[in-house]
C-alpha cells in the first residue's frame, strides 16, 4: 500500500515539469534542502526490495510451471468467446477477473524489478552525487537530456506497468480488508480502472514533455517561457 501510495504521489510530484523547468526545480530543490528526497528514495528502495522478495515466492520458478500459467492465461482469456458444441451459442463461462488480474499483476511485477531498480539506482546517484549533472541532486536539465536521448522508453514501458500494478494491488487490498462487504466488486473495480487512467494520462503527459515532446502546457503558471 505504501508504494503504491508512494508512486502515485512521485506522479504528481514529477509532474511539476508541466509548469516548466523553474517548477520542477524548484520543488526538487525543496525536497533535497529539507531533507525530505534523502530518506525517502532509502525507504522506499528498502521496501521495494523486500516487496519484490516476498512476492517473488508466488511467482512460479519452475519453467513448466510458468508455461501453465501461460496456458491458464490464454484459457482466461478465450473463456466466453468460443463456441460450444452446438456451433450456435457460446459458452456460459466468463473469464474470472480476479485470475487474469493476479496473472498480469506477476507479469508487470518482473518488468518492475529490472526496471525500477534501474530507476531508483539512477535516482540514488542522481540525489547523493553530481554523477548525472553539474550539483548533486535531481535537476530538470540532467533530467530532461537523459529522457530525451531515449530513456523516454524504457520509462513509458515502467510508468505503464507500475500503475497497472499499483491500482490493481490497492483494489486486491481492499478485497483483502473486507471492502467488499458494503461496496460491489464491479463498483471497485470500475474505481481502480478510473484512478489507472488518470495517472496513466497524468505519468503519460509527463513523460512527453520530459522527452521534449512538447513544452509543458503549464509554464505560464510560474512565468516561465519553457524548459
Amino acid at each position: 500500500m505504501v508504494l503504491a501510495l508512494f508512486m502515485w504521489g512521485h506522479v504528481v510530484l514529477v509532474g511539476s515539469i508541466l509548469t516548466g523547468a523553474r517548477g520542477f526545480d524548484w520543488l526538487a530543490g525543496a525536497l533535497e534542502d529539507y531533507y525530505i528526497a534523502q530518506p525517502t528514495i532509502i525507504v522506499i528502495f528498502t521496501l521495494f526490495l523486500v516487496h519484490a522478495a516476498l512476492a517473488s515466492r508466488k511467482i512460479p520458478a519452475q519453467l513448466r510451471e510458468r508455461k501453465q500459467i501461460l496456458k491458464l492465461a490464454k484459457g482466461l482469456n478465450r473463456s466466453g468467446r468460443e463456441k460450444v458444441a452446438t456451433r450456435t451459442e457460446y459458452s456460459p463461462f466468463r473469464p474470472h477477473t480476479e485470475s487474469l488480474l493476479w496473472i498480469w499483476q506477476v507479469r508487470t511485477g518482473m518488468v518492475m524489478l529490472v526496471l525500477g531498480s534501474f530507476h531508483l539506482v539512477l535516482l540514488t546517484l542522481d540525489i547523493f552525487t553530481p554523477l548525472y549533472g553539474d550539483i548533486a541532486g535531481i535537476e530538470s536539465s540532467s533530467t530532461l537530456a537523459r529522457v530525451g536521448a531515449g530513456l523516454w522508453l524504457p520509462y513509458a514501458v515502467l510508468l505503464l506497468c507500475v500503475e497497472f500494478h499499483a491500482s490493481v494491488g490497492l483494489y486486491r487490498l481492499a478485497i483483502k480488508w473486507g471492502a467488499d462487504l458494503w461496496m460491489s466488486r464491479q463498483t471497485m473495480h470500475r474505481i481502480e480502472q478510473v484512478i489507472f487512467w488518470v495517472v496513466l494520462g497524468i505519468g503519460s503527459l509527463t513523460l512527453i514533455v520530459l522527452a521534449g515532446w512538447m513544452d509543458p502546457p503549464l509554464a505560464f503558471l510560474l512565468g516561465d517561457s519553457g524548459t
